[in-house]
C-alpha cells in the first residue's frame, strides 16, 4: 500500500473502534470534496468490491426475511451529497433477490443532482419487471436544494421534471437521528411547536462545509416543500411534492431501537458513555456539532394489508403511512364530505374508507358539499408517554399564487379544564424529574379521536392538511445519561421533549 493517504486509514482501523471512526469521517469528507485517492477510484477494483459486498449483502437480507413475521428489503443508500450538503436516498426494491441480483448500487460520486438515480430505477424496472423506490433523507442538511422551485439549472421546473420526481420519491423521511424536518420557526413563527429537534442542524451543511443562510431554510423543510408543490402545481400543473412522510433512525450500528431510555447513538462512536453527550457527532472532522443535538429518533409506520414486501411496499407507494420521533403511537387519518362525530361510535375505520379517503390521498368530488371532514385518532405507545393533543396543519395557496398555513388543535387531553385562550391551547403540565429522568402518566390521555370540519374552508383553494400528535413532556436521552453517569450538564443542553408523530397529508384540489 503505497499511498500514504490510504495507509494511515488503514493504520487508523486497526487502532480500534476510535480509530476506525476517524478514518470513516475523513473519507467521508474527502469524498464529498471529490479528493479520494487514486487507489479507491479504480472502476474494475471498484466493481469487484461492490459486487462482493453487495452479494453478502443480499444473501444475508434473504436469510431474514419472514413473510407474515418480519419483512426485510433489498435496497441502498444513495449517498449523494454536494460538497457536503446532504442530498442523500434510501433506494428500496419491492422484489426478491432473482430481480435484484441482477443489478448492483449506483455510485453518486461526481453527481450533483438525482437525475442519474431516476435514470438507474427506470433500467432497473425495465430490465427486470421489478419496481423500486427512493426516499429522501430528512431534508433539514440539503441547504435548500432538497425542495427547490426551479430545475437544477435554476430555470423553471417543467411538468415532466415534476412529474418524474413524484413518480420515483412517493414519500420523504421527515425526522430522523440528525434532527427533525417538519417544520422551522423561521419559516413557521406562528407555530408554537415548530422548531423539534432543529437545534444546532439549521447552522450549516452536513460536512459543516457551507454555512445556512436564512434562505435555504425553505427547501429544507416538508412544510414548506407542501406548501411549494402547490404552488407549482398551481404554475405548471404537477405537483412534484405530494409526498408522503417516515420517520427512521439513520443509524449504523445494525439497531433499531429509537427509544430515549434505550438510544445507542448514531454508529459505534456515540455509544452510552459518560462524555457521549458532549462528543463531536462525527469523529475525526470538525461537524459543527455536539452529539447532545442528537435525537433519539424516528420510527417509519405502514398501514399495510399484510406484513410483506408487496404489502408493505405497495402501502409506502401510495402514501399511507406515518413518521414517529421515537413513540409507537397508533394514528389514523381520513378526509370526506360528510363525516360527523357520531362515526366515532361505529366502525369508523370501515367508514372512513368507504365514504372518504385515507392519509396520503387526494380528497376529490366537491360539488357544494360544504367544507371537508376529517377523522383524526391517536392511541399511545402502549409503555410510552401519554398523549397532549391531536392537531391538523393545513397549507394552502391563494390565486395569486401566495402560500399560507395554519395549525389547529382538534383535540386534547382534559377538554373541561384546558381551554383555549387568545387561540392557544393551555400547556399540558410538565410531570419530568429530571433528578430521576422520569415522568408520570398522571396528566395526558391514552387515546384521542374527534371529527374534524375545516372552518375555514375555501372551495377555491388548493390545500393540504396532515395530523401532528403531541406526547406530554418526556425525558430525552441526554437526561438518561445525566441520571446513569451522575453528569453535570449546562443549562444550553435540552434535558426534555414533547415527542410527536406526523402523518402523510390529504390533499384537496379545485375540480
Amino acid at each position: 500500500m503505497t499511498d500514504p493517504t490510504l495507509r494511515r486509514w488503514y493504520d487508523l482501523m486497526h487502532q480500534g473502534p476510535k480509530g476506525s471512526l476517524q478514518a470513516t469521517g475523513e473519507m467521508l469528507q474527502a469524498r464529498s470534496q471529490n479528493k479520494l485517492p487514486a487507489g479507491l477510484n479504480d472502476p474494475a477494483k471498484a466493481e469487484e468490491r461492490t459486487r462482493k459486498i453487495w452479494n453478502d449483502h443480499l444473501d444475508t437480507v434473504d436469510r431474514y426475511n419472514e413473510p407474515g413475521k418480519f419483512t426485510a428489503f433489498f435496497g441502498f443508500e444513495y449517498t449523494l451529497m454536494q460538497g457536503g450538503n446532504n442530498l442523500h436516498r434510501n433506494v428500496i426494491f419491492r422484489d426478491n433477490k432473482d430481480r435484484v441480483a441482477k443489478i448492483m448500487p449506483l455510485d453518486p460520486s461526481n453527481e450533483l443532482w438525482p437525475d442519474k438515480l431516476w435514470d438507474y430505477m427506470d433500467g432497473y424496472e425495465k430490465s427486470t419487471g421489478g419496481k423500486v423506490l427512493a426516499i429522501p433523507h430528512n431534508a433539514n442538511l440539503s441547504n435548500g436544494l432538497m425542495f427547490m422551485m426551479t430545475d437544477p439549472s435554476g430555470g423553471p421546473m417543467t411538468a415532466a421534471q415534476a412529474r418524474r420526481r413524484a413518480a420515483h420519491e412517493p414519500v420523504v423521511e421527515i425526522t430522523q437521528i440528525k434532527g427533525d424536518s417538519e417544520a422551522h420557526p423561521f419559516l413557521s413563527p406562528n407555530d408554537e411547536f415548530a422548531g423539534y429537534g432543529t437545534a444546532g442542524w439549521d447552522l450549516n451543511n452536513l460536512l459543516n462545509s457551507q454555512p445556512t443562510k436564512p434562505g435555504d431554510l425553505a427547501g429544507s423543510y416538508v412544510r414548506e416543500a407542501l406548501k411549494r408543490g402547490l404552488i407549482l402545481e398551481q404554475t405548471i400543473g404537477v405537483n412534484p411534492y405530494k409526498f408522503g412522510v417516515i420517520g427512521s433512525t439513520d443509524s449504523h450500528n445494525s439497531l433499531s431501537t429509537a427509544d430515549d431510555n434505550n438510544f445507542w447513538g448514531k454508529h459505534p462512536g456515540v455509544e452510552p458513555s459518560p462524555t457521549r453527550s458532549t462528543d463531536g457527532f462525527v469523529p475525526g472532522i470538525n461537524s459543527g456539532r455536539m452529539n447532545w443535538q442528537s435525537l433519539a429518533s424516528g420510527y417509519a409506520a405502514v398501514w399495510a394489508r399484510a406484513n410483506t414486501r408487496t404489502a408493505i411496499f405497495d402501502a409506502i407507494q401510495r402514501r399511507e403511512v406515518y413518521g414517529t420521533t421515537g413513540p409507537r403511537m397508533t394514528v389514523r387519518f381520513f378526509g370526506g364530505w360528510d363525516f360527523k362525530g357520531d362515526d366515532l361510535r361505529g366502525d369508523w375505520v370501515h367508514a372512513g374508507y368507504r365514504r372518504g379517503v385515507p392519509m396520503g390521498s387526494d380528497l376529490s368530488g366537491h360539488k357544494g358539499a360544504g367544507a371537508p371532514s376529517f377523522i383524526v385518532s391517536a392511541l399511545k405507545d402502549p409503555v410510552g408517554a401519554n398523549l397532549d393533543r391531536v392537531q391538523i396543519v393545513k397549507g394552502w395557496v391563494d390565486k395569486g399564487g401566495k402560500s399560507y398555513e395554519k395549525v389547529f388543535d382538534v383535540v386534547w387531553s382534559d377538554m373541561a379544564k384546558r381551554k383555549p385562550a387568545g387561540g392557544k391551547v393551555p400547556a399540558v403540565g410538565d410531570t419530568v424529574d429530571l433528578t430521576r429522568a422520569t415522568y408520570a402518566n398522571s396528566i395526558g390521555a391514552p387515546s384521542l379521536a374527534s371529527v374534524w370540519t375545516d372552518p375555514e374552508f375555501d372551495p377555491a383553494m388548493r390545500a393540504f392538511y396532515y395530523v401532528r400528535v403531541l406526547e406530554i413532556p418526556t425525558p430525552n436521552w441526554v437526561s438518561y445519561d445525566a441520571v446513569k453517569y451522575h453528569l453535570t450538564l449546562t443549562p444550553d443542553i435540552p434535558r426534555k421533549q414533547q415527542e410527536r408523530a406526523y402523518t402523510s397529508a390529504i390533499w384537496y384540489t379545485p375540480s
